[in-house]
């Protein structure tokens, strides 16, 4: 009976209160203190000069609205989106876009990662490729000949539960996976150094299209197991090792791309510059990592 009746005390005192709150925006993607716990700490705020006149919290809340909803900035739904000061859709991109040129998104992801590491599971990490569809054109954009169009591809690595983690710097459409590998996938891992994950003794996954000897040379280099799929053109292959069980894990990242394609500004690039690109993939990152923590929270109070 105590048990229960906890639990509805618990409830009482996290919902009630949001509940009868009338002034709350209609969109949320993240509560209002997840945002100013965990992102607003991370992000510049005006010492001097002009203040904005509206809540940063909301103006987050409205930028990941654009993030999930993939709308243009002019149909950015603002009057639905603050509760006090309406801020036009230009103040909005005017915050995303500062905080982008100085690179204050990729930093937020960094700390975040660092403040919530025990959160993963890096028993086993995976690498992939994705190209995605430039539609007005820019930087590092080329014809891919696959995708029959211009893209732009960039890197991704997750950990076991399928959490990204880390991004490469985009190139343009025409260039391989697999190319400048080795200061690719370097940077990747300083990335994440910066957040204290250490790298050495993990367990890579990565396809095919990832066999080549530059990239197993350097992860041997870094004392990382690699589980690489073996190329069918890859000659004298049988010193090479490929474990069935650990590689049928590889799922998780397939299922990492359609979590990210659900962001729908993230499904076609219509950003020209790199830094509002690779700005919103940091972003959504840390949708999917703090989403995650929200719902582990939320089991741990219901089983109390």
């Amino acid at each position: 009976m105590l048990k229960h009746s906890i639990q509805i005390e618990l409830f009482l005192i996290l919902w009630v209160p949001k509940l009868i709150y009338s002034e709350s925006p209609m969109y949320t993607m993240l509560d209002k203190d997840t945002i100013k716990n965990e992102i607003l700490p991370h992000l510049s705020k005006a010492k001097r000069g002009y203040v904005t006149q509206s809540c940063l919290i909301e103006v987050v809340n409205a930028i990941l609205y654009k993030l999930k909803t993939g709308c243009q900035w002019a149909f950015l739904p603002v009057e639905a989106l603050f509760s006090g000061k309406v801020l036009s859709h230009g103040a909005v991109y005017h915050h995303y876009n500062k905080w982008s040129k100085s690179g204050e998104w990729k930093s937020m992801w960094v700390r975040l990662l660092d403040k919530h590491r025990n959160e993963l599971d890096m028993s086993g990490v995976d690498l992939d490729g994705s190209h995605t569809a430039a539609l007005r054109g820019g930087e590092e954009v080329g014809y891919q000949g696959r995708k029959k169009r211009k893209t732009t591809n960039a890197l991704y690595l997750t950990d076991r539960q399928g959490l990204p983690i880390a991004m490469s710097s985009p190139k343009s459409g025409e260039h391989h996976d697999v190319h400048d590998i080795e200061k690719v996938i370097g940077d990747m891992f300083n990335d994440l150094e910066k957040s204290h994950i250490r790298v050495d003794g993990l367990f890579l996954n990565a396809d095919a299209g990832f066999d080549c000897d530059a990239l197993r040379g350097f992860l041997c280099e870094k004392e990382i197991i690699a589980n690489i799929c073996i190329n069918k053109r890859r000659e004298n292959a049988d010193d090479i090792f490929v474990d069935d069980e650990l590689y049928a894990e590889r799922y998780s990242i397939e299922r990492t791309n359609a979590w990210m394609d659900s962001f729908r500004t993230l499904l076609n690039r219509f950003d020209t510059t790199v830094a509002n690109w690779t700005s919103w993939n940091y972003l959504a990152f840390a949708v999917l990592l703090l989403k995650k923590i929200s719902r582990k929270q939320k089991v741990y109070i219901t089983s109390m």
